[in-house]
């Protein structure tokens, strides 16, 4: 009875969230956004590499470079909507750099066999290690109390990253796209903004690995290793004063 009459004298929110599941409590709209862009992983990997859909006139490169799109204005929405309102939590914070890590290299590798002659096998291993690079800066930068976050460099990498795997993708039908149904007196050269926006990413990507690990260098690299360094030091000297003297010899005994 007490407890029945405790739990009505509690805040409608707070008796909301005791009667939620748990994982309600943690997944929220901005969560559920980013877990659908992983859930768009496999699909965009389907459509790239299954056999079952026609590219006659480029139904399947339109379709792919659509949902990857999609994919990629999710990432700026759930961010805008966990800051708006004020639903940033640990589970979003781990998922949603893991989602862009998993589009981008998932994407790359997925080129790697689809369109071969614009991202060869040694672009996506540079793409990887460099995603790898950053991650493990930031966990050593986590384990030191500090956070490394995303630099204005590494936001335009991204953006760039889009172009290049967009442009990829709708290069393995189109060399030249026609505007002419749209009226414009221009054709949009696939092509060659494929290969343009694949050389400038990896630039960029390189540059800011570069940034990350300047900044990381400054701030937090030298401070680990005198950490690293400091306990063999003590363990060296603590050594070094436990050694007992020799014990003088019988001639050095009869000298004094």
């Amino acid at each position: 009875m007490t407890a029945s009459v405790g739990y009505w004298l509690l805040s409608p929110s707070l008796r909301d969230n005791l009667c939620r599941p748990a994982l309600a409590v943690f997944v929220n709209l901005p969560t559920y956004i980013t877990l659908s862009r992983i859930a768009s992983i496999p699909l965009l990997m389907w459509l790239l590499l299954s056999d079952r859909f026609a590219s006659t006139h480029g139904e399947r490169e339109l379709a792919a470079a659509g949902l990857f799109l999609l994919a990629s204005i999710t990432d700026g929405i759930d961010g805008w909507l966990a800051r708006r309102r004020g639903q940033i939590t640990s589970m979003g914070m781990l998922l949603d750099p893991l989602a862009d890590k998993l589009m981008v290299t998932a994407a790359y590798v997925t080129l790697v066999q689809f369109n071969p002659r614009i991202v060869p096998a040694w672009v996506a291993v540079v793409i990887i290690g460099r995603e790898f690079l950053v991650s493990g800066l930031r966990s050593i930068a986590a384990s030191e109390g500090f956070t490394i976050e995303a630099s204005d460099l590494g936001k335009f990498k991204m953006n760039v990253q889009i172009v290049s795997v967009i442009t990829a993708i709708l290069d393995h039908h189109w060399q030249w796209w026609s505007l002419s149904r749209l009226r414009l007196p221009f054709d949009l050269p696939i092509h060659a903004m494929a290969v343009w926006a694949i050389w400038f990413m990896l630039l960029i990507s390189l540059i800011s690995a570069g940034d990350y690990f300047i900044g990381f260098w400054a701030k937090i690299g030298r401070r680990v290793e005198r950490r690293q360094r400091r306990p063999f030091i003590l363990r060296r000297r603590k050594r070094d004063r436990a050694v007992p003297a020799a014990p003088a010899s019988p001639a050095d005994a009869s000298q004094n």
